[in-house]
C-alpha cells in the first residue's frame, strides 16, 4: 500500500516488515498536513493503534528530515504510560517502528533496578519510556537529562490522573523544554486533562476517532445471570464453552484473583495470575506465558485493563462487575483490537443484574443475556468442535493403515471412537453443574390504594390501639403492614400513629371502621399474638423516640457505696488496737494449720534457733563434704588416678601408641 509522505521512509520500511496493509483511523489523523509538527490531543478507543500513532506523529520531529538519528546521548523523546506493563509494552512497540532509523530506547518504570537504567541512561538514548513517580525520581537525581527533548508523548493520561500522578506530571513537563512536542492521548477528554492541555501545550490540534454508535463494534457482548454461588463455576464453563487459545478473566481485589486462579489451576487450565501485589519481574513473566502459549487463562486484576496489548487475545470474562462504564470499555477492550473480533462476558450475580445493566446502559453498550452455559452444553459445544481438531484434519500415514485395520478389526470402529472421545474428555477441565438460572424477583403488585386522602377524611374516624409500643420496638415502618394485614386495608386508609410505651394507638378513616372491626376480630393465622381494640378514652401518652436508648431502671434498690480505701484501712487498725489491746476477745476462727493446743510449730535447740543442728537427712562423710566418701589421693573415690599423671586418656594412648 501506498503511506502517506509525512512518514519518513525509515519507519515505511518497518511497517511493511511488520506487514501493515492499512492504517487505523487515529493513525491516519494524526498524520495529516493539518497536524504535522503541532501539539496534538487525541480521544481514541482502545485497540485503534495509539502507539503506533504517536510514534509516526513524532518521527518527524525527531528526525529532523534525516533517514536516521544520530549518535545517542541525552533523549529527544519521552513517553509516559501510567503502568509498568504498558510502558514496557510501548517499548517494544516502538522498539520495531524505530528499528531502521537505528533508534536506541531505554525504559525507566517502578520495579526494576534504578541502577541498571541509569547505566542505560549515562550511555545515552533517543527514547526513554517510563511511568511518571520513576522518571521523576530520575529527573530529580540529575540521571535523566531533558534539555534536548524535542517531543514529549503521554499515553492513557487519564488513567494517570486517576492512580493520581497528577503532581508528577506536572513536575515532568515543567521540567521539559518549552518549544517542545507535547502529544496527549486519552480515552476520554475530562476537565482534568482539558486543563493539563490548556497549561502544557501550544496551540493543539483536538483529534477524535470516538464514535458513540461503533464504539467496540468488533467485541459480542454477552451476560450470564446465575447464583452467587455459581459464579466461579459459570467462569469455568464460559472458558469451557469458548475454548479461547488465550483468554483474560477479571476480578475486583488480588485476593479474588488469587482465589481464582488457583481454583482454575486446580480444573486443569493454564492460569496465570496478574495483580498489583506481584514483582514486576512476576507480572512480566505471566504477561510472556499467555504471549507464548504456555498458558491459556490470565486472571487479573484492572491493573491489566489499560493499554495491555495481548494478540489472538478472543475472550475476555467479567468475572466481577467493573466500577464504573470507562473500566468496563477498558477491560473489554483488550479483545476486538485492530479489527479483529472478540467476546466480553459478564458473569453476573443475581443480587448484582441491576448494577451491570446500568453500566452497560452508561457504556453505551447492547449486551445479550442469556443462560450461562451448563455442563450438558459445553459437552454440546465439544462434539460441533471435533471436526477441527488437529488429529482429524490431518492425512492417514500411509505407513500406519496396517496397524489402524488391525486395531479396527480387534476392537472394533465403534469402541476405538469411544476411546478417542474419553481420551479427549480427559485432557480437557471438566465442566460444573450449575444450578440453574436464578428466578427473576418480581415486586409484589400493591393493592389499588386510590387516591390520597385529605386530612379532614379522618376527623370522623376512630382511634383503634394495638399492644406494641416503644418496648417492642414499634415503628410505623412495619406497624404499618402489620396494621393491613389484621384489619384488610391499605396503607392509605391510617391515619395518625401514635406510638406510646407499651401500645399503639392509629386511626382508621371513616368508610373502613366497620370492615376493620369485623376483621380485626376475625381467628387469624399469621400475627395471632397481635390484640387490636377500640382505643378508650383515658389520656394516652406516647413515647420518646429515644425511649429504650437510655440506661434502663433498676428493679431492686442500690447497694450502699463502698467506704473508700483510706476509711477501709482506718477500721483495720481500729480492730487491730483493740485485739491487741485485751479490750475485745479473740473470735477469729483457727487455721487449720495451727498445732493443738496453742503450741508452737517449731522446736526450738540449742543456739536459739529452730532444729539448732544440721538435718538428720544429711549426713557429714569422713571428707567433711557430705554424700562422698574421700579417698587416699584426696579425691573423691570415683575417680582413679592412672599411670601417667592427670593427662587424659587419648594423649596416654597416642604416647603409648
Amino acid at each position: 500500500m501506498s503511506f502517506p509522505n509525512t512518514i519518513p521512509s525509515a519507519l515505511v520500511t518497518a511497517l511493511e516488515a511488520k506487514g501493515y496493509d492499512a492504517l487505523t483511523d487515529v493513525q491516519n489523523a494524526v498524520l495529516t498536513d493539518e497536524a504535522d509538527g503541532r501539539d496534538l490531543l487525541v480521544s481514541a478507543q482502545t485497540g485503534s493503534g495509539k502507539t503506533v500513532a504517536f510514534g509516526m506523529a513524532m518521527a518527524g520531529t525527531l528526525l529532523a528530515g534525516e533517514d536516521r538519528l544520530p549518535q545517542p546521548g541525552a533523549p529527544l523523546a519521552l513517553i509516559i504510560a501510567p503502568t509498568r506493563e504498558l510502558a514496557l509494552q510501548v517499548q517494544r512497540e516502538l522498539d520495531w517502528l524505530y528499528a531502521e532509523a537505528g533508534a536506541k530506547l531505554a525504559s525507566a518504570v517502578g520495579g526494576l533496578d534504578p541502577r541498571t537504567e541509569r547505566r542505560a541512561l549515562d550511555r545515552g538514548a533517543h527514547i526513554v519510556v517510563g511511568t511518571p513517580g520513576r522518571l521523576r525520581d530520575h529527573i530529580e537525581r540529575k540521571a535523566l537529562d531533558l534539555s534536548n527533548i524535542r517531543a514529549i508523548a503521554l499515553d492513557e493520561a487519564d488513567e494517570m490522573l486517576d492512580f493520581g500522578f497528577r503532581e508528577d506530571l506536572e513536575f515532568i513537563l515543567g521540567s521539559a523544554p518549552e518549544d517542545r512536542r507535547t502529544l496527549l492521548f486519552s480515552a476520554t477528554v475530562s476537565k482534568e486533562i482539558a486543563r493539563i492541555a490548556e497549561t502544557y501545550q501550544r496551540d493543539a490540534l483536538r483529534i477524535s476517532t470516538l464514535s458513540a454508535t461503533n464504539q467496540h463494534a468488533d467485541i459480542t457482548y454477552l451476560a450470564h445471570t446465575v447464583a452467587g454461588h455459581d459464579r466461579e463455576n459459570a467462569v469455568i464453563n464460559v472458558l469451557r464453552f469458548h475454548a479461547a487459545p488465550r483468554a483474560l478473566v477479571f476480578c475486583a481485589t488480588r485476593d479474588a484473583v488469587n482465589r481464582l486462579a488457583a481454583k482454575l489451576h486446580n480444573r486443569g487450565f493454564h492460569a496465570v495470575a496478574l495483580s498489583g501485589e506481584l514483582t514486576q519481574a512476576e507480572r512480566t513473566k505471566a504477561l510472556q506465558a499467555l504471549r507464548d502459549g504456555r498458558a491459556t487463562v490470565c486472571v487479573a486484576t484492572d491493573v491489566a485493563a489499560r493499554g495491555i496489548d495481548l494478540p489472538g487475545l478472543d475472550l475476555v470474562v467479567h468475572a466481577e462487575p467493573p466500577t464504573n462504564a470507562e473500566s468496563l470499555l477498558h477491560r473489554s477492550g483488550r479483545t476486538g483490537r485492530a479489527g479483529a473480533k472478540g467476546t466480553s462476558v459478564f458473569v453476573v450475580a443475581s443480587s448484582r443484574k441491576g448494577r451491570v445493566i446500568r453500566l452497560l446502559r452508561e457504556a453505551k453498550v447492547q449486551a445479550e443475556w442469556v443462560d450461562a452455559p451448563d455442563a450438558d452444553l459445553v459437552r454440546e459445544k465439544d462434539r460441533e468442535r471435533l471436526g477441527d481438531h488437529p488429529a482429524l484434519a490431518k492425512d492417514l500415514d500411509e505407513d500406519r493403515m496396517e496397524e489402524i485395520r488391525d486395531l479396527i478389526e480387534r476392537f472394533g470402529a465403534e469402541k476405538l471412537t469411544a476411546a478417542f472421545l474419553s481420551e479427549l474428555e480427559r485432557r480437557l477441565p471438566a465442566p460444573e453443574e450449575l444450578s440453574g438460572t436464578p428466578p427473576e424477583r418480581q415486586r409484589e403488585e400493591r393493592a389499588d390504594r386510590g387516591p390520597r386522602r385529605a386530612r379532614e377524611d379522618f376527623d370522623a374516624g376512630q382511634w383503634f390501639e394495638i399492644d406494641l409500643g416503644r418496648k417492642q420496638r414499634a415503628e410505623p415502618r412495619w406497624l404499618v403492614p402489620l396494621i393491613c394485614r389484621v384489619g384488610g386495608i391499605v396503607g392509605n386508609d391510617i391515619g395518625a400513629i401514635r406510638i406510646g410505651d407499651t401500645a399503639t394507638r392509629f386511626q382508621i378513616a371513616e368508610d373502613k371502621i366497620d370492615g376493620f372491626t369485623e376483621a380485626m376480630n376475625q381467628p387469624r393465622e399469621t400475627d395471632k399474638n397481635v390484640r387490636v381494640k377500640i382505643a378508650g378514652d383515658e389520656p394516652f401518652e406516647t413515647a420518646s423516640a429515644d425511649f429504650n436508648k437510655g440506661p434502663r431502671e433498676r428493679t431492686k434498690p442500690k447497694r450502699a457505696p463502698r467506704p473508700g480505701k483510706a476509711e477501709r484501712a482506718a477500721k483495720r487498725q481500729h480492730d487491730d488496737d483493740d485485739f491487741f489491746s485485751g479490750t475485745v476477745e479473740d473470735t477469729r476462727p483457727k487455721r487449720d494449720w495451727a498445732p493443738k493446743g496453742g503450741k508452737p510449730p517449731f522446736k526450738k535447740r540449742d543456739g536459739d534457733k529452730p532444729f539448732g543442728g544440721k538435718r538428720d537427712s544429711f549426713k557429714k562423710g569422713p571428707g567433711g563434704k557430705p554424700g562422698f566418701k574421700k579417698s587416699e589421693g584426696g579425691k573423691p573415690s570415683g575417680f582413679k588416678k592412672s599411670e601417667g599423671g592427670d593427662r587424659p586418656l587419648k594423649r596416654l594412648k597416642r604416647k603409648t601408641g
